[in-house]
């Protein structure tokens, strides 16, 4: 009797796409329901506020000072906020439930995967589900003709990199949790960064003071970034923008293998 062996898809040598190949199996199983969730609500508020309270507002000074429909203003900052959401909620609740419950890190990390494959696999997932609310939403918003220029087509991998940097630093800082309560800490980060990040205002109305603070927080770079590209108008803090997301993404990567290391492989 012949016996076959299945051979994985993934190639041996980036061993990752096994902890990725695991993920989509668990998905395909799951409630897709759950997974929109983290769109539904930035579309929410570019309805609500954007087309609503935007008749009421008018036009709002963009980047280089162009001036700008509400609606148009807050589009690229809904589109953020739903990659965040996208990479935060994979990368902080579901890595919450399969380190301290179901012990699926111990259980790979056992075999020959190392704690930079686990990282990898782990992030990719999460920014598969960023992906999937990037391309939604910038549906939405070109269809409802919120931007103006063919740079928009770039805010999709833009918005990619923006969740490749909050995911691999959530990964890292869940770590540290033991609790369901701890976890709530989250909201108390996530929300106010999404309120004082200019999503729905431009920086201009804040005080100096406070605008110091939030330059200084990764939505806000994210924001202003996908407003440029929204409308193809570009300053030169453009490169800075970029830059953030990438050297966020490096730092939060190397930060998440370092963490699983120190948990697993004493």
């Amino acid at each position: 009797m012949k016996t076959s062996t299945r051979q994985p898809w993934w190639p041996t040598h980036f061993p990752a796409f096994a902890v990725i190949e695991r993920s989509f199996r668990a998905w395909k199983s799951g409630n897709w329901i759950i997974v929109m969730t983290g769109f539904a609500e930035p579309l929410l508020y570019l309805t609500a506020l954007g087309l609503g309270m935007g008749a009421l507002v008018g036009e709002v000074p963009g980047p280089n000072g162009v001036m700008m429909s509400y609606a148009a203003f807050i589009a690229p900052a809904m589109m953020t906020t739903s990659a965040m959401n996208g990479a935060i909620y994979d990368s902080t609740w579901n890595v919450f439930f399969k380190m301290n419950f179901a012990k699926l890190y111990e259980t790979m990390l056992a075999t020959s995967l190392a704690p930079f494959d686990v990282a990898i696999g782990e992030i990719a997932m999460a920014l598969f589900r960023g992906l999937i609310y990037a391309l939604g939403f910038g549906g939405v918003i070109a269809a409802m003709g919120l931007t103006s220029s063919w740079w928009a087509l770039a805010m999709v991998p833009v918005a990619v990199l923006i969740a490749l940097g909050f995911a691999a630093f959530g990964m890292a800082i869940t770590s540290y949790f033991t609790r369901f309560q701890q976890m709530e800490l989250l909201s108390l980060v996530i929300l106010p960064m999404f309120l004082f990040s200019a999503t729905l205002v431009p920086l201009e109305v804040f005080p100096t003071v406070a605008q110091w603070f939030i330059v200084a927080l990764p939505l806000w770079h994210g924001v202003e970034l996908m407003r440029q590209l929204s409308l193809g108008v570009f300053t030169s803090y453009a490169w800075i923008h970029l830059s953030y997301f990438v050297v966020l993404s490096v730092a939060g990567i190397i930060f998440t293998t370092r963490r699983l290391r120190s948990l697993f492989l004493r």
